[in-house]
């Protein structure tokens, strides 16, 4: 009965107050105004590949080098590179890309520790939610590009492969890039989620590993050679419902 009591005491309206559903209701106009501030930033910035990674990289790691040609290579060939702003992977990716002929956007978060915003970005984006910072990545992508990373980093790719695969987002490459990081998490897919039918053989096909920064940009170019990078307003209308 005591324990029945104490619940009863957390959810009790009267024993929050009135104040705590004022606030909620108020926090919701603020994440709709982050929505418009990004989305009216960020609108034009299009065709653009979002490349996501760890934000513990050094500068002298080869992850970061490698980072640093394959945005390089993005920009110059038409692609604004979409990176979270911060240190690490994040700043090669912006590094590279402000090197070259396109855009450097940086979508940067506010985090207690392990953020702060690199210099190396034309448009810088802050966000406090990640859910709406999340939605920037994927809402504005022509393609993935997923260096090595952690939690972070899982997460935005699972959400991205995720989201093509139910078809909340159209159908755009997902690469892998530096094969020893992630074979052990592609055999593991293999293995155990597609042997218990958690996930269909063909969803192997969503993602790609690449090590090359060649082969990446080629890639991509590959997926759009038939039908272009503009969407139609149908796949428009697809991109309103993230």
């Amino acid at each position: 009965m005591s324990g029945a009591k104490k619940i009863q005491k957390i959810v009790d309206p009267d024993v929050q107050g009135r104040n705590h559903t004022g606030y909620e209701s108020w926090h919701a106009f603020k994440i709709m105004s982050e929505f418009v501030d990004a989305t009216e930033r960020l609108k034009e910035i299009t065709p653009a590949v979002s490349i996501f990674g760890s934000a513990r990289i050094q500068q002298d790691s080869p992850y970061y080098k490698l980072t640093v040609d394959i945005a390089r290579r993005l920009s110059d060939a038409g692609f604004a590179v979409i990176s979270g702003g911060g240190p690490g992977i994040m700043e090669a990716a912006n590094k590279g890309a402000y090197a070259g002929t396109s855009p450097s956007i940086g979508l940067n978060i506010e985090l207690p520790h392990e953020q702060h915003v690199n210099p190396y970005q034309d448009i810088s984006q802050n966000f406090k939610h990640f859910f709406m910072r999340k939605v920037m990545f994927v809402k504005y992508a022509s393609a993935y590009v997923v260096m090595p990373g952690g939690f972070g980093t899982l997460d935005e790719l699972m959400e991205a492969i995720t989201l093509v695969q139910t078809g909340k987002t159209l159908k755009i490459p997902i690469i892998l890039v530096c094969e020893p990081f992630w074979r052990g998490l592609v055999d593991w897919i293999k293995t155990t989620l597609v042997n218990e039918n958690m996930i269909a053989a063909a969803d192997l096909d969503l993602i790609q590993l690449i090590d090359e920064p060649a082969q990446i940009v080629e890639a991509i170019f590959k997926h759009y050679e038939t039908r272009g990078f503009k969407l139609s307003a149908d796949e428009e209308r697809i991109q309103l419902y993230l």
